[in-house]
């Protein structure tokens, strides 16, 4: 049977929360009981009472997911509800940790493709190479070359008369690519991932445009970021005493 209209002034349902966000009454529910809206009081009959304090706590958690994303959002607002707000504002400074992680290696990732585009206007050597030669190249041992393949990092061909890796010249500017960013510091599961892009993208042109795609992805996520941070703002202004407190 399905919950009246409560009378009591201020007391919302769950379909009263769910509609304005496009969600179902079970949602709303299950949030409260995940700990991502604080606890509501229940009625005699047992149905859940929702207040302006839980419509507060709903609105922060749904914008606060397009910039932090749906596991860091729900402990952010599970943290929050438990009075634990340093650690909630830990969870915050971890995400724009990463987001300003994300947007050096854009820029790296930017310097790096200029760099290597014009050395391509002159190339060495359109030969695939042995190892050997690309890691003198670099400056750097066979052996980690050989370490980066296995990251995914590096995808070399084989030669089929002996077996050893040869490297095209689209393998070369991957590593030299590589190597820029394992100077920079970057893991190279992080690395493989950036490469993985650039060989996604299909040449200059098409590079230039996923990077610039990826650049206002970041910004998105950035404002995201700054709109989720006022909403929760006025969810920890708002006097949750009473939302908190089941009876």
């Amino acid at each position: 049977m399905a919950a009246t209209k409560p009378s009591t002034p201020g007391v919302r349902r769950p379909i009263d929360l769910a509609r304005p966000h496009g969600l179902s009454a079970q949602a709303v529910r299950n949030y409260e009981r995940d700990g991502v809206l604080p606890p509501a009081q229940r009625s005699p009959t047992g149905y859940r009472r929702f207040t302006e304090v839980h419509a507060r706590a709903l609105t922060a958690y749904l914008v606060l997911i397009a910039g932090h994303g749906y596991a860091a959002s729900g402990d952010i607002m599970r943290a929050v509800n438990r009075g634990e707000i340093d650690a909630a504002l830990r969870t915050i400074d971890h995400s724009h940790a990463l987001l300003q992680r994300d947007r050096e290696t854009l820029d790296t990732v930017e310097a790096a493709i200029a760099v290597l585009a014009g050395s391509e206007l002159q190339p060495k050597s359109r030969k695939a190479v042995p190892i050997s030669v690309l890691a003198h190249r670099l400056g750097v041992r066979p052996a980690t070359l050989r370490k980066w393949e296995r990251a995914g990092v590096l995808q070399p061909a084989r030669d089929p008369a002996t077996g050893y890796r040869v490297y095209s010249p689209a393998d070369v500017r991957d590593a030299e690519l590589a190597h820029l960013l394992r100077r920079g510091g970057y893991r190279l599961d992080h690395i493989a991932g950036v490469l993985r892009r650039v060989r996604e993208s299909g040449g200059a042109e098409p590079l230039a445009a996923s990077l610039r795609q990826w650049r206002e992805q970041l910004t998105t996520r950035g404002r995201a970021m700054l709109t989720g941070a006022a909403r929760l703002a006025e969810y920890l202004d708002a006097d949750r005493g009473p939302a908190v407190r089941r009876h």
